[in-house]
């Protein structure tokens, strides 16, 4: 099973999930939206131009993913010291 990167951006409390290698990230040619009923924030579905899923980003993130998850993610709203 290939591993997956996580990153995450508390200030904004969004976090990214890619599918793809860091040296592979292809191009979102397909955004679909996600509004789940009854759950608070968005999931956004990424797709390339072939129709693959390359990403998801969670809206909220703070309520919908694990701690551990989260904790474990490369921070994106901290600014290297």
């Amino acid at each position: 099973m290939a591993d997956v990167e996580v990153t995450y951006d508390k200030e904004a409390d969004a976090a990214y999930v890619y599918f793809t290698e860091p040296r592979e990230r292809r191009s979102v040619s397909h955004m679909y939206p996600c509004d789940p009923v009854g759950v608070g924030g968005m999931i956004n579905l990424d797709f390339d131009e072939g129709g693959q899923l390359v990403g998801v980003e969670v809206l909220s993130a703070s309520s919908k993913l694990p701690r551990y998850l989260l904790d474990a993610a490369v921070r994106i709203d901290v600014e290297d010291q």
